[in-house]
């Protein structure tokens, strides 16, 4: 009886040798790693700049300067009820792409700002924010503190620490870049996809026009 119980003992302690080998030699393979800083992708800013769904029928790609009056002319009289009606509808998918300028001095710090606050997920106040207040910050250069006031404190906390990353500053110029290819040369130009034909609109185009013209594409489906 007691050599059964010794046995059993010495087979217990065995096996617990082994499984700590094992745990061990598993945590060797595979170490435990400590979760990674987590930093947005370019693609990530990108999508963060968009309105509506990737399969509503028509998209509009807008290249734009912030600091364009023109832009501002659009985006207020034109994108913002076009965001209230058609993309709320799922009728429509809006992209934004930034172009600044070389002749506006200030243009290329709000991209850095608008992209570093949808970086965060909060493009749309800051884009709403530097076109209202445009003709404040365009000049004063004081682009921070238009964004600031449509951010929460530890928001712009986030983006401060984001606007000097070489990621947002990357995604400006892909933007910069896709309007090239694309012949862009003032802004703001749009490109209108729909069924696989893209018809560019340079310029300033009233709401009432680009409704016609969308209607005109939808009643076609």
């Amino acid at each position: 009886m007691r050599r059964s119980k010794w046995v059993c003992g010495f087979v217990t302690a065995a096996l617990a040798v082994l499984a700590a080998a094992a745990v061990a030699q598993t945590r060797r393979a595979h170490p435990v790693r400590t979760a990674a800083r987590s930093e947005p992708s370019a693609q990530q800013i990108a999508a963060a700049k968009t309105y509506g769904v990737r399969t509503a029928p028509v998209t509009i790609e807008e290249f734009s300067d912030f600091e364009c009056p023109a832009c501002r002319e659009l985006y207020m009289g034109t994108l913002r009820p076009l965001i209230d009606e058609y993309v709320a509808q799922g009728k429509v998918y809006l992209v934004h792409h930034d172009f600044p300028l070389p002749v506006h001095q200030y243009a290329r710090s709000a991209a850095l700002y608008a992209n570093a606050a949808a970086a965060i997920g909060r493009f749309e106040p800051v884009e709403r924010a530097l076109f209202t207040r445009q003709p404040e910050w365009s000049a004063s250069g004081r682009v921070r503190d238009v964004v600031a006031g449509a951010l929460t404190a530890a928001e712009m906390k986030r983006v401060d620490a984001l606007v000097k990353d070489p990621v947002v500053a990357a995604a400006v110029d892909h933007d910069v870049e896709l309007g090239r290819q694309a012949g862009v040369q003032r802004t703001p130009t749009m490109f209108i996809s729909f069924r696989g034909q893209r018809t560019p609109v340079v310029g300033v185009v009233s709401y009432d026009v680009l409704r016609r013209f969308l209607n005109s594409l939808l009643a076609s489906r």
